[in-house]
């Protein structure tokens, strides 16, 4: 009997030694511990709001994959919705693979956002591109902010126009967008730059794209203004616009009417030119900066508007994009440390295809407020 219970005792350990060695064949190596997943969130406004923006993202997405980039858009009628951009933005944080978080544009809602992250998580870095809410606000809640340098336009679009034969300038938006301090700020420079320049400023109020009419309201007021204002002014009469969504029939109708187009409000060739002008670009050429610039460039000469229709020469709101996606994926992989504004300037000037000139908003109060400005094109120029 004793000698029947000690075979079985050493059959047990036998099989608790066996298993056990399984157990252990299965750890990994020290040293090849399986990494950490890497993921940021990107929020971009619809096709329909900006589809630069957009299709920016679905390049990012492609590049890096859907797991690795996750893309969500704030509703079209984000003054109204503020609530629903706040939940998809702590939706992200909610992944605690998520380690950078990407908005652009800024929309309202944005600071609100990131406060109720922060409550939850404070080690997510925040990059906002193109706030609308107030700069001084926007630095202290995000880690880094980009925007195109709205006070230097002020200045150089003025120029652009009056280079182009402009005699008047109009200059078409809502209260909303003039309750935006640099949008403020840059209508009153627009003005002064006018006043020095012997070229009359003209302010139009357009519905806003976010209220009742919603954008289609705006984009026929816009197709029904042109007109009106071109037969009281005349053709020298450069026309600008705040809104994005406005900057398609204001080119279509601009060039129906003989206007002056300095530049959009997010200047860059893809955006609203393409469908503006009935542009459609190949698959093997999106991207291809040279195809789209000498696309719009025949458009517009075999339209007779030489000389007359201007805009960057890369694409601001895409570069943006890019560029902070780029540093957020730095960030995620621990290979760039909180805010840098030289590795930011690097990214952006590669993205935008040339060097750009960065400054910050406020050097005291929003060093991580960063603005930019890239060069201009006029198409049909000699």
């Amino acid at each position: 009997m004793l000698k029947k219970v000690a075979i079985w005792f050493l059959i047990l350990v036998l099989v608790l030694g066996l298993a056990g060695c399984g157990r252990s064949e299965t750890k990994p190596p020290a040293g090849e511990e399986k990494p950490a997943k890497i993921k940021i969130g990107l929020i971009t406004g619809t096709v329909s709001q900006g589809e630069e923006e957009y299709r920016a993202a679905e390049a990012m997405v492609a590049k890096y994959g859907a797991d690795v980039v996750l893309h969500a858009t704030y509703p079209d009628n984000f003054m109204n919705e503020q609530e629903t951009t706040i939940s998809q933005i702590v939706s992200m944080a909610s992944d605690p693979d998520v380690k950078a978080i990407v908005i652009c544009q800024g929309v309202p809602g944005t600071a609100a956002a990131i406060d109720k992250v922060k409550e939850l998580r404070k080690d997510i870095f925040f990059i906002v591109g193109v706030p609308h809410e107030d700069p001084l606000l926007i630095s202290e809640k995000a880690d880094l902010i980009l925007e195109t340098d709205n006070l230097a336009r002020g200045v150089t679009i003025i120029e652009l126009a009056q280079k182009m034969g402009a005699k008047y300038f109009l200059h078409y938006s809502f209260p909303r967008h003039m309750s935006y301090e640099l949008l403020a700020k840059r209508r009153d420079i627009f003005m002064e730059e006018c006043a020095k320049r012997g070229i009359e400023f003209v302010f139009v109020n357009a519905p806003d794209p976010t209220g009742d009419a919603g954008i289609p309201g705006a984009q026929q007021f816009i197709l029904e203004d042109v007109p009106r204002q071109v037969a009281k002014y005349g053709k020298d009469i450069a026309l600008f616009s705040t809104n994005c969504a406005m900057q398609e029939p204001l080119i279509r109708s601009a060039l129906n009417e003989g206007a002056i187009f300095p530049e959009q409000c997010c200047p860059s060739p893809y955006h609203a030119y393409p469908n503006a002008l009935g542009i459609k670009i190949p698959s093997d050429k999106a991207g291809d900066l040279g195809f789209i610039l000498n696309a719009i460039e025949e458009k517009i000469v075999a339209a007779g508007g030489a000389g007359r229709f201007a805009t960057w020469r890369s694409p601001a709101n895409m570069a943006i994009i890019r560029a902070s996606v780029e540093y957020a994926i730095g960030v995620a992989k621990g290979e760039i440390k909180g805010f840098d504004s030289a590795k930011i300037q690097q990214l952006l000037s590669k993205e935008a295809g040339g060097e750009v000139r960065l400054q910050p908003f406020d050097k005291a109060k929003a060093a991580n407020f960063l603005m930019f400005v890239g060069d201009s094109i006029i198409f049909g120029k000699k």
